[in-house]
């Protein structure tokens, strides 16, 4: 194994986080140049994943009833209340308002990419997860409504290994074919790229060439949802949610959404409910 001290000293302050003097690397560990970790826009396994149990034990409260949610809570969902603390994050990129000879900002519109929103202090959204995700493939066809998932987290009320868990959820508006019912690969950077002459015809059919999927010559947008499952910006005991947080009438948890036939606190959780 390598001491990840000797890649990044100690000096570079720059990197260091919270009041433990963390750096990535501390959760981060290398072994044979394989680093943990890794993200659901990009794999679908559940491994190499970095969890708060690698350095905590399972039951870490000196509160049994804090204790009990472990069995259907992340730790993230209450200890990651907020993301995007000091900068804000994108939320929606619409690519269907791209082309037009509007103010650019690179946060809001450019005429190459579309318009885009972003977020600052977002609350995240709440979906089980078992630490896999499923994958929208190339030539999956959709349906214009509702939002397509690209990624959608496994996991459910009835799956003993899934949690409740904190989501940014990145939505958009995608250029798919309409006879064919699939999203499209356009060509962007070129001779012919939308980027070179902000023409979708053209650059779908370009797109259609190099990726092998075939395009109708009709086309429209769709919307689309990326889920991106939150484990940095923890935060301590003091700012984490609380219980009034999640139960009661302004709960920010849709129990019934999660399967629950209402607030586990008059109901009970998934053992006192059979599940």
């Amino acid at each position: 194994d390598l001491d990840a001290s000797l890649i990044h000293p100690r000096e570079r302050v720059d990197v260091h986080m919270g009041r433990h003097d963390m750096l990535c690397t501390d959760c981060h560990r290398t072994r044979a140049h394989v680093i943990e970790g890794r993200a659901v826009s990009v794999s679908v396994e559940n491994t190499h994943r970095v969890t708060c149990l690698d350095c905590h034990a399972p039951r870490p409260h000196a509160d049994q009833r804090l204790d009990n949610h472990a069995a259907a809570v992340a730790c993230q969902t209450c200890h990651i209340p907020e993301v995007a603390l000091r900068e804000a994050t994108k939320v929606h990129w619409d690519w269907s308002a791209a082309g037009q000879d509007l103010p650019e900002d690179a946060h809001e519109y450019l005429k190459k990419k579309g318009r885009f929103v972003y977020e600052r202090k977002l609350e995240p959204e709440y979906y089980w997860f078992d630490g896999t995700v499923d994958r929208y493939l190339l030539a999956d066809r959709i349906r214009p409504e509702p939002p397509t998932p690209l990624n959608p987290p496994r996991g459910s009320i009835h799956a003993r290994e899934a949690r409740i868990w904190p989501f940014k959820v990145h939505r958009a508006v995608q250029v798919y074919d309409t006879v064919h019912d699939y999203l499209l690969v356009p060509k962007t950077v070129g001779a012919g790229g939308y980027w070179t002459d902000f023409n979708w015809d053209e650059a779908l059919r370009l797109g259609s060439k190099a990726s092998g999927l075939a395009y109708s010559g009709k086309y429209g947008f769709t919307q689309t949802e990326m889920f991106w499952p939150l484990t940095h910006m923890v935060e301590p005991r003091e700012r984490a949610l609380q219980c009034r947080s999640c139960h009661g009438e302004e709960g920010i948890l849709d129990w019934r959404a999660l399967g629950y036939p209402g607030d586990p606190i008059h109901w009970g959780g998934r053992q006192a409910l059979g599940l």
